[in-house]
């Protein structure tokens, strides 16, 4: 049975009056969604641009002027500096005692840093014990790290007094002469380094005694189960599981190593004869001791380098080795 126009032209505009309104109710929906994300940029930008402003103006900003006044020379007092170049770094390199600091700066850090995650791992597993006055030794051991670097230098410098110190009491004990720690060259970093491995001792074993406890006991169990020692449950077991854990440390402890500043100006001011003299105390010396502006920024950029080159090598090459 055939419609005839009539039908047709009233389907027609039923069927165009049906689909209008989910025309109408996706448009709507699309209207509504595009409102609430341009809501939620809104506040996103309300949020964030605050603190990336400050973050600009107060960390990418003094890179940004400290890269170009690396390629002048300035002295703080004339009105503009004047470009040179490539002049600073090429006076660097070619002085005798810049290639020492970078030397002894290295030094510092190896031995700082391997140092103290040594100990502080060790300290670590002693903490885990569960031995009573832990968490007494805990406070104690953590406490350096809070303490500024004048209150540790005031206290080393009192340990290190060779006449009336605590090492001189210690290496009398022995029959043994106290050495001027502060003031002989051929042993100011060495005091140095102790204060600084003493310093982070307590904050690396904190969080070494951290990632121990994450460990599930279940683990630790399975392995004296199969029969496996201390020495075999940390070496298989304990110390892979830390690996994160080493990781975090070494890369924050480099970095901190590198940056020490606060105990060398307490307690050596870079001498005797430029022997405690580290990349950080250079950069300091140079702007404001000499005021060789220039210089001081780009030794300040060489050591921005080294560490971005020394944080991308350990993300690299040791994180392969990092078991999450």
């Amino acid at each position: 049975m055939s419609s005839g126009p009539s039908d047709l032209g009233s389907r027609s505009a039923l069927s165009v009056s049906a689909r209008r309104p989910a025309n109408v109710e996706g448009t709507t929906s699309e209207r509504s969604l595009g409102a609430i994300r341009r809501r939620g940029y809104l506040l996103f930008a309300a949020f964030a641009l605050p603190n990336l402003a400050l973050i600009a103006a107060f960390s990418y900003w003094p890179i940004i002027e400290n890269i170009y006044l690396s390629f002048t020379t300035w002295d703080f007092i004339s009105p503009q500096a004047d470009l040179v170049g490539l002049l600073n770094y090429k006076v660097l390199f070619s002085s005798w005692t810049f290639p020492e600091v970078l030397l002894r700066t290295l030094v510092w850090v190896v031995v700082v840093v391997v140092v103290t995650l040594v100990l502080g791992l060790a300290l670590a597993l002693l903490f885990s014990q569960r031995i009573r006055g832990t968490t007494a030794v805990q406070t104690l051991a953590f406490s350096p790290h809070v303490l500024s670097g004048a209150a540790i230098a005031t206290i080393w410098l009192l340990i290190f007094d060779p006449n009336h110190g605590l090492s001189r009491m210690v290496f009398d004990a022995f029959g043994v002469a106290s050495p001027a720690w502060t003031t002989d060259d051929s042993w100011a970093l060495w005091a140095l380094i102790i204060v600084s491995i003493w310093k982070g001792l307590g904050f690396v074993a904190i969080v070494y005694l951290v990632g121990i406890q994450q460990i599930p006991a279940e683990v630790l169990e399975a392995a004296r189960i199969d029969g496996a020692g201390r020495w075999t449950r940390f070496r298989r077991v304990i110390f892979p599981l830390l690996s994160p854990t080493t990781f975090f440390l070494v890369i924050t402890q480099t970095i901190s190593a590198f940056q020490s500043f606060d105990v060398i100006a307490m307690m050596t001011g870079g001498g005797p004869a430029g022997a405690t003299t580290t990349l950080s105390w250079f950069i300091y010396d140079e702007a404001f001791s000499r005021n060789n502006v220039g210089t001081s920024s780009a030794a300040s950029m060489i050591m921005f380098v080294v560490l971005m080159a020394i944080t991308v090598l350990q993300f690299r090459f040791v994180e392969r080795r990092v078991h999450y």
